[in-house]
């Protein structure tokens, strides 16, 4: 197949790229290079630099591409930053998204795999989360893809659209080639592993009064390249609708500290620091549907395979993609 990944040099979407390479279709990556690294575009695609939000820009590149399907990652992805600056969020995370999705028809293409998150249901009152429960975010960053999905449903109903919607929980874990490099950096593993490189005194642990049994938040760590196959599976399957991507089993920021201290050797101090506005206490994928209709089933389900593969990947990129 030939498919266009918007956010191709971004964590989940350059991973996607690779195994998409890897599996022999012909990938075009439409990127705007704001927050992902050329280096992580794989030398294999075809690199079209560009915003999502000049429509003129995607709408010609969607004509001269072609593609049979779309892969859709680029968006703003920081809660704390969405909560700060709400509309930031929504041009970029919505208004991008509607000009995607206006060149898509323009253009006749009708497949859209749609990189979402398990933000859009908020906090639920009961675990594991289905794609049933209510979606009732607690923050812009969630609401604004939740707003795209309903774009899309509208698309479905009235163009014909086939939209897949993959919520994701927590990303972890690396390729040889791939790994996470964000600026800032939000996310729990690789904020931990800097501590072992040296490159921060302690890692932050945002509250530990949450009504979780260690007393800190807990989440469903879910590895890279099991959500880039994901993808891979919605391409090649006649599927629509909302797909929970995770493994079921939830970890506490203790207990995913504690395992990059078994995986890296080092102490990792902590330093406790007050909530973070928007941050659920607990989140739990119930994935059967992505088992049953997708037949996904994650290859590296267990945290410390997770945490090794990324200690492996940012011992070897210490500097992430700015050198090694």
């Amino acid at each position: 197949m030939k498919i266009l990944v918007t956010g191709g040099s971004g964590y989940i979407g350059s991973v996607t790229t690779e195994l998409l390479c890897n599996d022999g279709h012909e990938v075009v990556v439409f990127d705007n290079l704001e927050r992902g690294h050329l280096a992580a575009v794989d030398p294999r695609a075809r690199l079209i630099v560009g915003d999502l939000r000049d429509p003129h820009g995607i709408r010609d590149a969607m004509r001269a591409v072609g593609p049979d399907a779309v892969v859709h990652f680029a968006a703003y992805a920081l809660v704390g930053e969405s909560m700060q600056d709400p509309m930031l969020y929504f041009s970029n995370n919505l208004g991008g998204g509607l000009h995607l999705l206006d060149a898509m028809l323009h253009a006749g293409v009708r497949k859209i795999i749609f990189s979402s998150t398990c933000a859009t249901y908020g906090q639920p009152a009961t675990m594991p989360m289905t794609e049933a429960m209510p979606q009732r975010p607690t923050n812009p960053y969630g609401e604004s893809k939740l707003m795209f999905e309903t774009a899309l449903r509208w698309a479905q109903e009235r163009h014909g659209l086939q939209p897949v919607f993959l919520r994701y929980f927590n990303a972890a874990g690396a390729t040889a080639k791939h790994g996470e490099d964000h600026d800032p950096e939000t996310h729990l593993i690789p904020n931990v592993l800097k501590v072992a490189l040296g490159q921060a005194p302690a890692v932050p642990v945002y509250g530990d009064d949450y009504d979780t049994p260690d007393g800190t938040c807990i989440r469903d760590y879910v590895h890279i390249v099991d959500l880039a196959r994901a993808h891979i599976l919605a391409l090649g399957k006649d599927v629509a609708g909302p797909f929970n991507l995770g493994t079921g089993t939830g970890f506490s920021v203790k207990q995913v500290v504690a395992t990059c201290r078994a995986a890296t050797g080092h102490p990792i101090p902590v330093a406790l620091s007050p909530r973070r506005p928007g941050d659920p206490a607990c989140l739990v994928a119930g994935a059967a549907r992505a088992r049953e209709i997708l037949g996904w089933n994650p290859q590296y389900a267990d945290l410390p395979t997770i945490v090794r593969h990324a200690w492996n990947w940012h011992r070897a990129h210490p500097r992430g993609y700015g050198g090694k």
